[in-house]
């Protein structure tokens, strides 16, 4: 599953998660979670070449989002399941 194996890197989890809530450039992305603009641009390459992001272009920029509603329930759920982990709260079904 690559997928998992994407995500399984910090910043990507990262850049995944803010990708679930809408849609950012590359720049924007950056900013947000503090990492050089041509790091970020390599996690995303990866990213969407494992069919977690898409992309849309509005004049010069390319804004990326992640795929689908799927997409962004595994992220959801991962990091809902890492709270667990690390805030002690008891696991449920």
């Amino acid at each position: 599953m690559e997928a998992f194996r994407m995500l399984s890197d910090a910043t990507r989890l990262r850049l995944m998660w803010l990708l679930s809530t809408g849609e950012f450039d590359v720049g924007s992305l950056a900013a947000a979670i503090d990492v050089a603009r041509p790091s970020v641009s390599q996690h995303l390459a990866k990213l969407r070449l494992a069919g977690l992001v898409q992309t849309r272009r509005e004049g010069r920029r390319v804004l990326y989002r992640a795929r689908d509603a799927h997409v962004r329930a595994l992220i959801g759920e991962a990091l809902f399941h890492a709270d667990h982990e690390v805030s002690g709260i008891p696991r449920h079904d």
